[in-house]
């Protein structure tokens, strides 16, 4: 931040941002909202899918959890295109800076992550299964974004930019549903592979530029982020950069040369129409 920006004062978010109760409403908007997503996602496949009637019970899940994450990542990419684009308290303090926006954005996150860890730890107890990388990456996710509530002063630059990782979810989850229904081998699920795959390349360039962000603001960053949260955000943002993204696009990209379903046991990607109720599940389902 240059000596002008220091010298004109960021506006403020309002008071009831502050407020425990308010922020408590806000995150139970987000859980409702996502776990309302969850059901309609259910009931609109039993009324209109036939490769949804067929699929087993935890393939169903799967389903399910990938349109209400499909959801939350157009709600993250807006949120973070803004961050990104928009002449705002947060670009002008990428440590302190935070607006009503910001905000509400952060909170109903917060929400989202509340039901995506009962979700999977419901599975986990239901279908006596349980994915420890999933897990983990679910607790840091969490766990970053509860604390940016807790430590209300860290600004909302990163907390902004770290959900617009969410911009593959969508394509993801066209991917996958197209690739259960039969229709891997149309040229409109090779398109939305090519997309997804040069969006999960765009993840690892935000990877490293959160770290470069965090690199050249480091003095703002150790004074006002508390070390737990300094912890939790470094560890996770490593993984991500080191293991997770490379992993995920790796087999994005296999996925595209070779049609498969590798959340449950690497299965061929059937032909159009034909029934998944049949098939065994070999392996836990992973995020993405």
């Amino acid at each position: 931040m240059d000596p002008d920006q220091q010298a004109i004062p960021l506006p403020q978010p309002s008071a009831e941002y502050f407020s425990w109760d308010y922020r408590l409403q806000l995150i139970g908007l987000g859980f409702a909202f996502y776990a309302a997503v969850f059901l309609l996602s259910h009931l609109l496949s039993v009324a209109l899918s036939r490769t949804y009637n067929s699929l087993l019970a935890k393939e169903k899940v799967f389903w399910d959890l990938a349109a209400t994450r499909a959801a939350f990542g157009i709600q993250s990419t807006i949120a973070g295109l803004r961050a990104l684009t928009e002449d705002s308290a947060l670009s002008r303090d990428r440590v302190r800076g935070q607006e009503d926006w910001s905000w509400f954005n952060v909170l109903t996150a917060t929400g989202f992550f509340v039901f995506e860890n009962v979700a999977l730890h419901a599975s986990s107890v239901v279908f006596r299964s349980f994915d420890l990388p999933l897990a983990t990456h679910h607790f840091f996710a969490l766990s970053g974004y509860a604390g940016a509530v807790v430590w209300d002063s860290l600004g909302h630059f990163l907390p902004m930019v770290t959900l617009l990782l969410e911009m593959s979810t969508p394509f993801t989850c066209i991917s996958w549903m197209l690739l259960k229904a039969g229709w891997a081998h149309t040229l409109f699920w090779r398109a939305n592979q090519w997309v997804m795959i040069h969006a999960f390349h765009c993840r690892m360039v935000l990877t490293y530029y959160m770290w470069f962000v965090t690199l050249t603001h480091w003095g703002e960053v150790s004074t006002h982020v508390a070390l737990p949260q300094r912890v939790l955000f470094f560890t996770g943002l490593a993984l991500l950069t080191f293991i997770i993204n490379p992993i995920w696009t790796h087999k994005k990209t296999m996925q595209l040369l070779n049609p498969v379903d590798w959340n449950f046991g690497n299965k061929p990607a059937p032909l159009n129409g034909a029934t998944q109720g049949q098939s065994e599940v070999s392996v836990k389902p992973h995020a993405s």
